[in-house]
């Protein structure tokens, strides 16, 4: 029975096939895909199978899942079409005869009001819908989401954002790449939602520091209205969907939606998660 691994092109599905490497799964046992197998050929010369894998072509999925395989459904990154593509990935999974399907959802999913949660609680849904035995990490913000600011420091010694006092509890990729690897490869998670974050919650200040450290100058943090960042951001010329989206998740992050550390992550991976400053650094 094989792990297929999807987004194997992407950050985090690369990660999740290292780290399987890592902690001894057999390369043969892995089948990393992509839209794109050529991105992939590094992987395929260490041994691991590789496979075309397209969400919108289902028939794709058929043609690499086996019966009694397990699936990562790694989410897909176009918002507002995800649960659409998830939904057809689970049914040809399903119909493939997969034995369990672990998908990377998002924080409290089925009740929060963060911009990104539908698409993600439609998708948890189906997978309930579809009776397959199922996983579901709900994974946290990555730490990475920043690397971009750290230029921005460098630059104008300065970041700015709309999000106020509010915390966030990251955790770098291969934190949630680890995650994922344990419940792949391990036993007693079936029917388990995990609530993914890092161990501690930071703040912007603590961001500007952290990226001040990095490029050796002092980096402050401009504290924004969401209708002062609104119009900062238009005036960059972004269309008012990207600017509605950005300003939202600020006021997400604001109310206090991504600064949750119920422990999940540790636990999982039996180690703490990286910190903030350490996670943006490597990035």
């Amino acid at each position: 029975m094989s792990l297929i691994i999807t987004g194997a092109t992407g950050h985090l599905g690369r990660l999740v096939v290292e780290s399987l490497l890592t902690r001894g799964t057999d390369a043969s046992d892995i089948v990393a895909t992509g839209r794109s197998i050529d991105r992939l050929a590094d992987l395929a010369a260490r041994g691991v199978a590789v496979a075309e894998l397209d969400y919108s072509r289902p028939e794709t999925v058929a043609a690499v899942v086996k019966s009694g395989d397990t699936l990562l459904l790694v989410s897909a990154s176009e918002p507002g079409n995800r649960a659409a593509l998830h939904a057809a990935v689970i049914e040809a999974a399903k119909s493939a005869g997969v034995a369990r399907i672990v998908y990377t959802s998002a924080p409290a999913a089925t009740t929060s009001a963060l911009v990104l949660a539908p698409d993600h609680k439609a998708t948890e849904e189906s997978l309930v819908a579809s009776g397959v035995p199922f996983t579901i990490l709900r994974n946290g913000w990555y730490t990475e989401n920043y690397a971009g600011e750290v230029e921005k420091g460098r630059e104008n010694g300065e970041i700015v954002a709309s999000v106020g006092d509010g915390r966030i509890a990251s955790a770098s990729r291969k934190d949630y790449a680890d995650a994922a690897a344990v419940v792949l490869t391990t036993e007693g998670h079936e029917g388990a939602v995990y609530e993914l974050s890092g161990d501690v919650a930071w703040d912007f200040d603590e961001l500007a520091a952290a990226i001040g450290t990095i490029v050796g100058r002092e980096v402050a943090y401009t504290r924004l209205s969401p209708e002062e960042h609104a119009a900062m951001l238009s005036s960059f010329g972004l269309d008012a969907g990207t600017v509605g989206f950005v300003v939202g998740l600020d006021a997400n992050i604001r109310d206090g939606l991504l600064s949750g550390t119920p422990g999940d992550l540790a636990r999982l991976i039996g180690r703490p998660t990286t910190p903030m400053a350490e996670g943006l650094a490597a990035a």
